[in-house]
């Protein structure tokens, strides 16, 4: 079995050891559990986490003995704790993204933190288990993603985090839970049969539910190896004539993954993660960032922002359907909109969570910048989060011109958010439902979370 791709992932997830995180790799990765949580926590506070909870509190009640984000006292089973939580993290979108395109924490951490208070006293992880279980979910990711060129754009067929999602989720859960090679093979094929959502349902609700899913379903599918469940143990292989996980992607060539040596470097030690500064789709933060550089050479032009003062704006974007969106209606379709995003930060000066308030959305003032978006796609400007850039010109009625683009805003993995940028973000989010010194515990606990003898504390 170690000769073939699948067997390779799973020898790997059995031999990865502490000792093979860098100094770099523990530091990314606590950075993305610390912010992760704090999403999910803010995300507490959406319709749709409300939705999720009620449906998991009403339905399923038996073996409630894990947390859920934003909520003191509430416990629900290991799985249903996992997608409640899930779906708290991608509810506003706001959760880090990696290159190829996905978002690695939120189908990895809440399938971890639920298993932790799942397990006896006795077998409790400790906190460098945790991390290590972490990276291991992280590293099927990337490496999955690697096997396709496809994986590499911004997505048109499957939302990423439900693909490699579940068997980042699967593979996280199976190394805290110590689980043979074998069953690791096994998992991971379940997880598979579990895996994949359609990008139609981006800018709704259900998108949310993609994330909740992915955690929640590989650590179902990791329980249900540990108690004997087989699957294919070839499935991650390009077998001809028989599709495994190639059938997610048009184009598939895996590679074996080799055991962890003493030098072994994770991907998350090549590639850093972005973390987002508002929430909404990644390639927001472009438009939205050239939008503020244009704005700023405005009211230098013209001594404040004067709509009634522009013709024209002009929009150079990647070719992207779901995110091309002229007049959204929702908050969800808002926050995948680059027309919205370039008018509201032209407007505020700013996006942030309360951009995407029904009355922020149906502002007149709004709506009159968004009739003078026109949209151009230029040849250079790629569908890829490590190629693209975002443009905002103001076509004036004087005549003149003013333009602002952005190739890297703050917080890509280009041009990382610095300490104190996260930490604030984390303070923000976590404040809607925690208090002053509950979150600073978190912090405290996150920063020192080799140290820590039990992660369920987390």
């Amino acid at each position: 079995p170690e000769e073939t791709v699948t067997g390779s992932f799973a020898s790997f997830i059995g031999a990865a050891r502490p000792e093979h995180l860098s100094q770099t790799v523990r530091q990314r990765s606590k950075r993305m559990i610390l912010d992760s949580i704090g999403v999910g926590l803010v995300g507490s506070t959406t319709p749709v986490f409300d939705i999720a909870l009620r449906y998991c509190r009403e339905l399923y009640s038996s073996l409630a003995v894990s947390s859920v984000y934003g909520k003191p006292g509430v416990k629900l089973s290991p799985t249903l704790a996992a997608f409640t939580n899930g779906v708290a993290t991608h509810s506003m979108d706001f959760d880090d993204t990696w290159h190829p395109a996905t978002h690695p924490s939120g189908a990895v951490l809440p399938a971890l933190l639920a298993a932790s208070q799942m397990l006896p006293p006795s077998t409790k992880p400790n906190g460098l288990d945790f991390l290590l279980a972490f990276n291991v979910g992280l590293e099927v990711q990337g490496r999955l993603m690697h096997f396709s060129t496809e994986a590499h754009d911004i997505p048109k067929r499957f939302h990423p985090p439900s693909v490699v999602g579940t068997l980042g989720s699967a593979a996280a859960t199976a190394k805290l839970l110590s689980l043979s090679s074998a069953q690791c093979c096994h998992a991971l094929g379940i997880a598979a049969s579990l895996a994949g959502a359609p990008m139609a349902n981006a800018a709704t609700q259900a998108k949310a539910l993609h994330v909740g899913n992915a955690t929640r379903l590989g650590l179902e599918a990791a329980l249900l190896a540990a108690r004997g469940m087989e699957a294919n143990p070839l499935i991650l292989d390009d077998i001809p004539g028989c599709s495994g996980f190639s059938a997610f992607y048009s184009v598939y060539q895996p590679k074996l993954l080799a055991a962890p040596s003493e030098r072994h470097e994770f991907l998350l030690e090549k590639q850093d993660i972005a973390f987002k500064r508002f929430p909404a789709h990644l390639g927001m933060h472009w438009v939205v960032d050239a939008a503020l550089s244009v704005r700023n050479l405005f009211i230098n032009y013209a001594g404040s922002f004067s709509p009634s003062l522009i013709r024209t704006i002009v929009l150079k974007i990647p070719v992207s359907k779901y995110i091309n969106r002229p007049f959204p209606s929702s908050e969800h379709q808002a926050r995948h909109s680059f027309q919205f995003n370039a008018c509201a930060a032209l407007l505020d000066g700013e996006v942030g969570l309360s951009s995407f308030s029904e009355s922020s959305i149906r502002r007149q003032e709004l709506r009159e910048l968004l009739d003078k978006v026109v949209v151009e796609h230029p040849e250079d400007n790629v569908a890829n989060f490590d190629k693209m850039y975002g443009e905002v010109a103001l076509l004036l009625h004087s005549g003149d011109v003013l333009t602002g683009k952005c190739d890297t805003f703050y917080g890509h993995w280009r041009k990382p958010l610095s300490k104190e940028s996260l930490l604030k973000k984390f303070r923000s989010n976590a404040s809607h439902v925690l208090p002053e010194e509950k979150i600073e515990a978190i912090i405290a606990l996150v920063d020192n979370l080799e140290n820590l003898s039990d992660s369920s504390q987390l």
